[in-house]
């Protein structure tokens, strides 16, 4: 029970720590950075997976 309060406090002040960091324009360049790349990484997952299920419907 203590390590799921710890969990919940720890996501929780990473959450205010995110948002003010956000609120600084040095902020929100690393984020626009973190969401490019990980836009970039699900796009390429997606890629990846259609054009494996094409190749196993092509067999």
């Amino acid at each position: 029970m203590k390590n799921i309060l710890l969990l919940i406090l720890g996501v929780g002040a990473g959450f205010v720590i995110a948002h003010q960091v956000s609120k600084t324009p040095a902020g929100k360049q690393f984020f626009e950075d973190v969401d490019n790349r990980a836009k970039e990484f699900s796009g390429a997952l997606i890629d990846g997976y259609k054009a494996r299920e094409a190749e196993l419907r092509n067999r």
